[in-house]
Parts: structure tokens; sequence; C-alpha cells
């Protein structure tokens, strides 16, 4: 089942290593297709993964059809799903920049126009879980991400860092999740340099940062082709 969906997220698990996203196998990518959601294998090498080898889930975490254990982040996408129908794909990574600040609990600060092309102000960093939290970790993950997210649009901001831990990005689909986590990486990267140029660097300014957001995601935008 679900076929065509396998294969766009063994594309977009690859896309990972194709963008310097990911080690070893530490990562993952998801789509969702109504109640399934199609997830990498736990531990596989990335060089070693066909599409038949992804693992549909539905949204309580029962394996549908695959016959290697599903990521043990899956409850964590299952949360972010059930809690934001927009969200069609997600994508977890330990990029090196964005889990930097992930670790110093940091969230990743709007300082130029690159950032605010893609999110609508500063990449969040969610709070670290308690020591009661941890008996369900990857759900209390999932769960804490949505908190953080309680006040903010997963659409203007399609990523997350979870503190002392990594990066969760998503999009419309697997594809664009992936899009946006290199993107993470990217910005996270030039926030780093910036703060080491100048420690006191202001933000971006909102108007600046308004006309760049919105001339590519508002209801006017006109960056692109139609």
């Amino acid at each position: 089942m679900l076929e065509e969906l396998k294969k766009e997220v063994l594309k977009a698990n690859l896309d990972l290593v194709k963008n310097g996203l990911v080690l070893f196998t530490w990562g993952n990518v998801s789509a969702r297709c109504g109640d399934y959601v199609v997830i990498k294998p736990s531990g596989i090498e990335y060089e070693s993964m066909k599409a038949e080898n992804m693992v549909v889930v539905d949204l309580n975490g029962k394996v549908i059809e695959g016959k290697y254990r599903p990521s043990s982040d899956t409850p964590t996408h299952l949360e972010l799903y059930k809690a934001h129908p927009e969200i069609g794909g997600v994508v977890h990574t330990h990029s090196t920049y964005a889990t930097a600040h992930a670790q110093a609990e940091r969230p990743i600060h709007a300082y130029g126009t690159t950032h605010a092309d893609y999110f609508y102000g500063d990449i969040p960093c969610t709070r670290n879980l308690k020591e009661s939290e941890i008996s369900e970790y990857e759900k209390n993950t999932g769960m804490v991400i949505n908190e953080t997210f309680k006040d903010k649009d997963v659409v203007a901001i399609p990523a997350c860092l979870v503190a002392h831990h990594g990066v969760f990005a998503w999009g419309k689909n697997a594809s664009e999740a992936v899009y946006h986590a290199t993107i993470v990486e990217e910005v996270a990267k030039i926030a780093f340099m910036t703060e080491k140029l100048n420690p006191s660097a202001n933000r971006l300014p909102q108007h600046i940062a308004d006309k760049h957001y919105y001339r590519k995601h508002g209801k006017n935008a006109y960056y692109g082709q139609k």
C-alpha cells in the first residue's frame, strides 16, 4: 500500500544525506496520507534503503505494513501530525549548527532577510523534558514541540529546535519538509557567524522581515513565477 508515497519518503530520506544534514543513521523523514504515515525504518543505513523498506503506521503508531520496526522517533512525528493537520511531511535531523543552537537552548534568531524569506520570526527552542516525561520520551518530545507552538503558526515557522537534542522541520509533504530542514541548517550557520562577528547584533527590523516573508508567502506574493 501507498507505494508512491514510499518512493517519495525514500527520496526525501536520501536527500538528507545529499544535503549534508545527517551522518550514519542520524535522521528520519515521514509523510502522511490520511490516517496513515510512511516513515523510515529504525537504524537502517541510508545507502542500503529501498522503497519497500519504508514502514506504514497508523496515527496510533500501529504498524500496518513493513517488515522492519519504524523509526524510534515515530511517536514524535505522530504527535505533530495529530495536532497539525496542515503538516504532510516531517523531518528530524541532528545537523551541526542547528543542533548547536538546540544544545545551547537557543532559538535561531532572525537576523537577516535570508531567514525572513522562509521563517516568520525566530525558530524557537523547546524547554527540556521533565524527568517525569522521559518514560514516553519520543511522544513527549512531540508534545513539547506542540506546547512551544501553542501560540505560533506551524506554516509560518515550519521548524523547531528540541532542547539538547536536534531539529524537527515539516512541510506540506516530505520534500518540502527536507527543504525546510536544509534551510534551518543554513540560517543557523549564518546566525552563528553573525553572533561571532557581532555579539550585540540586532534582529532584522520587523518592517523588513514583513516585506521579505510576505513577498514570498503573502496573499499578494510576487516572488517567482505564477
